[in-house]
């Protein structure tokens, strides 16, 4: 089997000065311009059956991890991540300020094709199970709505989070 690599949709919640971000790496029912579709229910068996972590990458660079991932599950939405870059690995330090300075935007994902169907109406690939492998920051990705949304810098973590949570339930449902 050959490993893909895709963009979807991330929306970085927040970044605090020590390095924590949480967002979406993959978002649901969006074409990418490989005309591939992300949906519900893609990660479950991978994200269950794990025997060791999904990366956190730099640019999908294998030779590159950057940080950890601390939490990883599908939701109604998509796929959520919450990770540490890890601060005293250059290369995390550059991506801690280019997310911080909104130069990197975006986060993707590679995977390996396990089950997927062909809408020939709208020609693209339904993805509908994959094996996740690892999440990458990444400057361009291949979803235009790839896009760091919100990127904070401060200490009130916990805050935030507890913040964010809230309007999801109050807001979506």
């Amino acid at each position: 089997m050959e490993k893909q690599r895709s963009a979807f949709a991330l929306e970085i919640k927040s970044l605090s000065e020590d390095g924590r971000f949480a967002g979406y790496a993959s978002v649901f029912d969006l074409t990418d311009t490989q005309r591939d579709v992300m949906r519900k229910g893609a990660f479950l068996q991978s994200l269950a059956q794990r025997k060791y972590p999904v990366q956190l990458l730099w640019q999908h660079q294998w030779e590159s991890p950057i940080g950890v991932i601390r939490q990883l599950f599908e939701d109604k939405h998509g796929l959520y991540v919450e990770g540490t870059l890890l601060l005293d690995v250059a290369r995390a330090k550059e991506a801690h300020a280019l997310l911080k300075a909104g130069a990197i935007r975006g986060m993707s994902i590679g995977y390996t094709v396990k089950r997927a169907r062909r809408d020939m109406d709208r020609g693209v690939r339904e993805l509908l199970e994959v094996e996740l492998w690892e999440v990458s920051l990444v400057t361009l990705p291949a979803n235009e709505a790839a896009q760091v949304t919100v990127v904070k810098s401060h200490d009130s973590w916990m805050a935030l989070n507890r913040a964010l949570v809230w309007a999801e339930r109050t807001l979506l449902g």
